[in-house]
């Protein structure tokens, strides 16, 4: 091993200078795991996944108590098997086609949804196919039937994020803000660790806080659930956003680093562009696709 020439050991005191007084993530009282016994782990990334289907469905049947709801509460069910199926077989196939080709050459590696890898992207792909093909079969409005789901989605992000930050993983790009942390791995040994944006925090507010309190806003105190399509399309188009400004504090992941600095922007900033323009004009259509609203159940019809 060659000694540290005189500037990189002058970049060295600086990292470790620009660290002190900023919190070690090793620090924390943090683990994936909430436990194990023996060869089984329950990891927070599991509960993050059941949370956000457990309350979004808790939450989409008090939506659907309100005048015009495009489903009855008997169709909840069945809607939460086929958007479970959608983002997990979306989530795991959008990681390996957008993030990880290379596993298309070994398939087994493909059904290893322990070793971690899922796309938001890809669930939203799967999830939407998951409630076409829902809708298809009870002879449902699809599109207002993903206005109601889109309002639950923000949990799933909220505690989907707040479980990256426990793993210590998606961490955020060198910063010296009073609240970066310095997270473990990030750099090859050897090498001081810089402290870091935690850009999962910031996506957990932006992607989850933000995002369902416009969507509330937009259910309860306007009219948007009697123009179809429009709460999808605040959705898409607030989640394509906050994706697309928290990739400037994030850092890409490795072996699409290349990538990014060819293109100028992170894989997950591209994939943001159609959901923020297919969000916009679902927005800006939705008073034309307004009709006489008919409910599934209850007895209430809107105008």
């Amino acid at each position: 091993m060659q000694p540290a020439t005189r500037g990189e050991k002058t970049l060295i005191l600086e990292t470790l200078a620009s660290t002190a007084g900023h919190i070690r993530f090793s620090d924390l009282p943090l683990r994936p795991d909430v436990f194990t016994v023996g060869g089984f782990s329950l990891r927070w990334y599991s509960l993050a996944y059941i949370a956000g289907i457990v309350i979004g469905w808790w939450y989409l049947l008090r939506l659907l108590r309100e005048p015009a709801a495009p489903m009855a509460r008997r169709h909840a069910d069945d809607l939460v098997f086929y958007a479970t199926l959608g983002i997990i077989l979306g989530g795991r196939l959008g990681y390996v086609l957008f993030y990880a080709p290379d596993m298309f050459a070994n398939p087994l590696r493909v059904l290893r949804l322990w070793d971690g890898g899922m796309s938001f992207h890809g669930g939203v792909i799967g999830t939407s196919l998951g409630i076409m093909l829902f809708a298809r079969n009870h002879g449902l409005n699809w599109l207002r039937v993903h206005d109601y789901v889109a309002c639950c989605v923000p949990f799933g992000l909220f505690f989907g994020r707040l479980a990256n930050f426990v793993n210590g993983e998606l961490w955020g790009k060198p910063a010296d803000v009073p609240w970066a942390i310095v997270f473990d791995r990030t750099v090859p040994f050897g090498v001081p660790e810089p402290a870091r944006h935690p850009s999962q925090l910031y996506e957990a507010g932006l992607e989850g806080i933000l995002l369902f309190a416009i969507l509330w806003f937009a259910f309860w105190r306007t009219k948007a659930r009697y123009e179809p399509g429009k709460l999808v399309g605040l959705f898409l188009l607030g989640y394509g956003l906050a994706r697309f400004v928290v990739e400037f504090f994030r850092e890409p992941d490795s072996h699409l680093r290349e990538f990014a600095e060819a293109t100028g922007l992170h894989m997950g900033q591209w994939l943001c562009v159609p959901m923020i323009l297919g969000g916009l004009y679902l927005v800006l259509t939705a008073k034309h696709r307004r009709e006489r609203v008919e409910p599934i159940a209850g007895t209430e019809s809107v105008a």
